[in-house]
């Protein structure tokens, strides 16, 4: 047959090279690509195997269960219209207008970034959407109704998410004109995700008292492998931000791990010290809080900047979960299971503000494209440019101040409004259960029922 007649045959005047639009940089998409998915590896599986080994064994399958279930329903409602609420025109100056992402005429065009098509963007940013859902989940293990969550899932996409995302992300939002820095979500993700857990656990409620005094981890081995693809999967989260294949986005890798393992080491320390006993999960935590702490300023601080991150990170969240939290009667009344408070709310406030302290112009102008707008205080000091400096300090904690009344009112309405419609809380006999009262599947079936814990 005449391949001019066939009917899958191109048309006479069709550039072939058209795939790969003179515009598009292809290590930039390619790279995209892959640190999107390292990112999606951290939510599946591994804060999947880490729930699922970090909770009672009653509770390992409903905790890995409400991390697929977000995963997967955060990605359809992105694509739908959470994406465009965050990265599109504005509607308001904190929001932007709904609108899908799904049609080949708007994926196939450049990015706002213009060297990779938009279906990248899509799913690079998706994947950071479903984690931070994933997160909240964590403050709610062990008694959440997950019929409950099914419905808090997109209406916490849509009416808080979405909001962070584009005052802070958007070219267009408020408080990226006003100059936060917000290298890859320290405000957006994991400071909205410790103050929406810790909302979402007031208004569910505890666990029975019992798995509140005594909730032993079921597989320890199992927790510390997810621990390890969060851990590592954060290669992508941090050094994809650049949105380019840059020097810029090798240094957030660099310091991203060296934070992390600074403030892993300062966590075990002091656990010796006071406790007399290094503690596994006690690295597990000092590990999440320095990831937390240095994504905010991943690629616009310096290595030593990184290592008193870390040491900051694997203390001062230290105390507020082991003095602090022991001392305090508002935080002892909350049920946070998995201490989001802790690990991502206080952790990412703390990289907020380091960030507007140790912010180096030069970095800062790698990654904005803009020399001396983005300082941190003390090179203002050292530049004789204090206002700058403390101007940055300012935007920062205004931005603090921002996600947490966002995430504290969003988050109580959602729960107020589910909550005339169906319980958020399992009831005590399903809680004594577990697993088999919620989804009729236990972890572990083959150890038979007088093995649950």
């Amino acid at each position: 047959m005449n391949n001019t007649t066939a009917p899958f045959a191109l048309p006479m005047n069709l550039n072939i090279d058209q795939a790969s639009p003179v515009w598009m940089n292809k290590g930039d998409n390619a790279w995209q690509l892959t640190a999107a998915t390292l990112v999606g590896l951290q939510s599946v599986p591994g804060l999947i195997i880490l729930y699922g080994g970090a909770v009672k064994k009653k509770w390992a399958v409903n905790s890995a269960f409400m991390a697929l279930y977000a995963f997967a329903c955060v990605l359809v409602c992105w694509a739908i219209w959470g994406y465009r609420m965050s990265f599109g025109n504005e509607l308001v100056p904190f929001w932007g207008k709904a609108n899908i992402a799904l049609d080949q005429k708007f994926l196939l065009d450049p990015a706002f970034s213009g060297k990779f098509p938009s279906a990248t963007m899509v799913y690079f940013q998706s994947v950071f959407a479903a984690i931070t859902l994933i997160l909240i989940a964590g403050a709610v293990l062990g008694r959440m109704n997950f019929y409950a969550w099914m419905i808090f899932v997109p209406l916490w996409l849509t009416f808080s998410y979405t909001f962070s995302a584009f005052s802070i992300w958007c070219p267009q939002g408020f408080f990226f004109k006003k100059g936060l820095i917000d290298y890859s979500g320290g405000y957006v993700i994991h400071l909205s995700s410790g103050v929406a857990g810790f909302t979402a656990a007031f208004w569910v409620g505890p666990r029975l008292t019992k798995d509140r005094e005594r909730f032993p981890p079921n597989n320890i081995l199992l927790m510390l492998m997810g621990a390890g693809l969060l851990w590592m999967g954060w290669t992508g989260f941090n050094g994809g931000d650049p949105y380019v294949v840059s020097t810029d986005a090798s240094l957030a890798v660099l310091n991203t791990h060296i934070c992390t393992a600074t403030s892993l080491l300062t966590w075990i320390c002091l656990d010796i010290l006071f406790f007399k006993k290094a503690s596994v999960i006690g690295a597990v935590q000092g590990m999440i809080t320095g990831l937390v702490c240095i994504t905010p300023a991943a690629g616009v601080v310096q290595g030593w900047a990184a290592i008193i991150m870390g040491i900051c990170s694997g203390s001062i969240p230290w105390f507020t979960m082991m003095v602090v939290h022991k001392n305090s009667e508002i935080l002892q009344k909350v049920d946070d299971t998995m201490a989001v408070f802790h690990t991502h709310a206080v952790a990412g406030t703390l990289g907020g503000i380091l960030t507007g302290l140790f912010a180096e112009p030069r970095l800062s102008y790698l990654f904005y494209g803009s020399y001396g707008d983005y300082v941190g205080l003390f090179y203002g000091i050292q530049m004789g440019i204090v206002r700058k400096g403390l101007r940055q300090i300012g935007i920062q904690i205004q931005g603090i101040l921002f996600v947490v009344m966002l995430n504290i009112l969003s988050t109580s309405i959602i729960c107020l409004v589910i909550r005339m419609f169906i319980p958020l809380r399992m009831s005590d006999a399903d809680m004594e259960i577990g697993d088999e009262a919620a989804h009729g599947e236990e972890a572990y079936a083959l150890w038979g029922e007088d093995d649950k814990i």
